[in-house]
């Protein structure tokens, strides 16, 4: 009896300690490349929705700055009637130099610290073409943008030349930094109504030559749109 005990017992043991058929790990390997599959789609699909959102916020900034010339006569930024006879909206916004431009030196894009850099962004929410508080100054009165960074403008040359009102946005992946540029301009970084510039070593947009022709998926970049 003791004997038949033994033997029982070691069967139930070899059956307890039965390895994964192949069978359950074509399984397992089937959900783990769900899952990885997954993982990959909803970081593309989080990708397009950055390139989606930056689209709409250059296409917004430059929509709300035409309309407010259209009611004030004057861009954004520039305009010298910005005052609090307007409303209490407007209490603490500051006046432009009515020069016909909006004074935004390249260096203070990301900073807004001198010109009419954070006044552009003041005086549009204060007339409610944009949301936030017009109170805001310096970098505080730059929206962010949908990369982690901001949104800041410039009227100086930069990028091989690109001129006029331009805004800006820093720390662009480089493969949303093609997407904008695809959808937007002429796919290229150096050419057209929309630049970019290596971020990973300039801070500001560069008044001279862009860093490259082409993109590199791998790089972080700068990108002026020409409103």
């Amino acid at each position: 009896m003791g004997y038949v005990k033994v033997n029982i017992l070691n069967s139930k043991l070899q059956e307890n300690q039965r390895g994964f058929t192949l069978i359950e790990i074509a399984i397992v390997l089937v959900i783990i490349g769900l899952l990885l599959g997954g993982v990959l789609q909803g970081q593309q699909l989080i990708e397009n929705s950055r390139v989606k959102s930056a689209t709409n916020d250059f296409n917004g900034l430059s929509a709300g700055a035409f309309s407010y010339q259209d009611r004030y006569g004057r861009l954004p930024g520039d305009d010298p009637g910005a005052v609090a006879a307007r409303g209490t909206s407007w209490a603490a916004v500051t006046a432009g130099d009515g020069d016909g431009s909006v004074d935004a030196l390249a260096a203070n894009t990301f900073d807004g610290a001198a010109g009419e850099s954070d006044d552009f962004f003041q005086q549009l929410r204060a007339a409610g073409f944009i949301a936030g508080d017009p109170a805001d100054t310096g970098s505080a009165a730059l929206p962010q943008n949908p990369f982690g960074g901001l949104i800041g403008v410039t009227n100086e040359s930069v990028m091989n030349g690109l001129l006029g009102l331009k805004v800006c946005m820093n720390n662009v992946t480089g493969s949303s930094a093609i997407a904008l540029d695809t959808q937007l301009d002429d796919g290229a970084g150096t050419t057209g109504r929309l630049r970019a510039t290596d971020n990973s070593t300039n801070t500001t947009p560069t008044t001279g030559a862009t860093a490259g022709a082409t993109y590199s998926e791998d790089g972080l970049y700068i990108v002026c749109y020409r409103i």
